[in-house]
């Protein structure tokens, strides 16, 4: 598949999360370890067998033992799937660094089979949203102004309809909200830095930030938001996608009128009139 001239500038520095990847902790994988735990938990409730899947993560280590011979592959701009090869796609904690997320899953949904299943994990909505809103008035009261220091991400709703608008079919999108705690804001920052999902926006700053600014942020953060332990909470949203590749056999809605039975016969209810006002 070849690359689209692009309108826009970039959000994310591809490079940069290469770098801040490389540098990841094993043992600070957990939302990794977690999005594997779900996905494996709901592919266990459809009634189906998969024997062509394909993962597209950024640490392939995480999915080795998941799937009997799947094809793993980097979540690259241009994924190295090929058409109609899959009868699953995961796409596995990465949409949320997606320069073009509509163009990962038109690749994801021609890389299946007909009726074949997409399932899509990635991190969504109110992610770190206290780290966020803590950082954003620190860096207000310090420098007078705000930086791009966490990624936007997408609400669920927002992300359910690139489902839709990718060619899927019998789109479905729900939120798995997740709090961890920490001892302080460092604590957080390291952990992401460990993580690989510290700050990769094209537009962020490339010096290196006064130290008043993460004190600032870390009375923000105890103010707002410390538990009663005093330790502080960090919310993460996992989103998750499911879609099917088109096909005649699937479940289709049926045309507005052309129901064969009235509701009230449906319920076995008497039918009333509704009076005018």
């Amino acid at each position: 598949m070849t690359q689209a001239p692009k309108s826009q500038p970039d959000l994310f520095d591809r490079r940069a999360l290469t770098l801040h990847r490389a540098r990841r902790q094993p043992e600070a994988l957990f939302l990794h370890e977690l999005a594997r735990d779900e996905v494996e938990d709901r592919l266990s409730l459809v009634n189906r067998s998969f024997t062509k899947p394909a993962i597209v993560t950024p640490f392939a280590e995480i999915w080795q033992n998941s799937f009997q011979d799947p094809k793993i592959t980097a979540d690259a701009e241009v994924l190295d799937l090929e058409p109609g090869a899959h009868d699953l796609v995961v796409h596995a904690m990465a949409l949320h660094w997606a320069n073009d997320p509509v163009g990962q899953l038109i690749q994801c949904r021609r890389a299946l089979s007909e009726d074949g299943l997409m399932l899509v994990i990635a991190l969504g909505g109110r992610t770190l949203h206290e780290l966020r809103s803590s950082l954003a008035e620190a860096e207000t009261r310090v420098s007078g102004g705000i930086s791009p220091r966490i990624a936007p991400m997408g609400e669920v709703r927002d992300l359910g309809g690139l489902l839709q608008r990718a060619g899927f079919a019998l789109p479905v999108a729900d939120v798995v909200p997740l709090t961890a705690e920490y001892r302080d804001i460092l604590h957080l920052m390291h952990e992401l830095r460990a993580m690989g999902e510290s700050n990769a926006l094209a537009q962020r700053l490339k010096t290196a930030s006064p130290r008043a600014l993460f004190a600032a942020a870390q009375e923000i953060y105890q103010a707002h938001f410390a538990l009663p332990s005093g330790k502080l909470p960090a919310t993460f949203e996992l989103i998750c996608l499911t879609g099917w590749s088109p096909s005649e056999s699937q479940q289709k809605p049926l045309r507005p009128g052309s129901a064969q039975m009235r509701l009230a016969d449906a319920l076995k209810v008497p039918e009333t009139n509704i009076p005018e006002s």
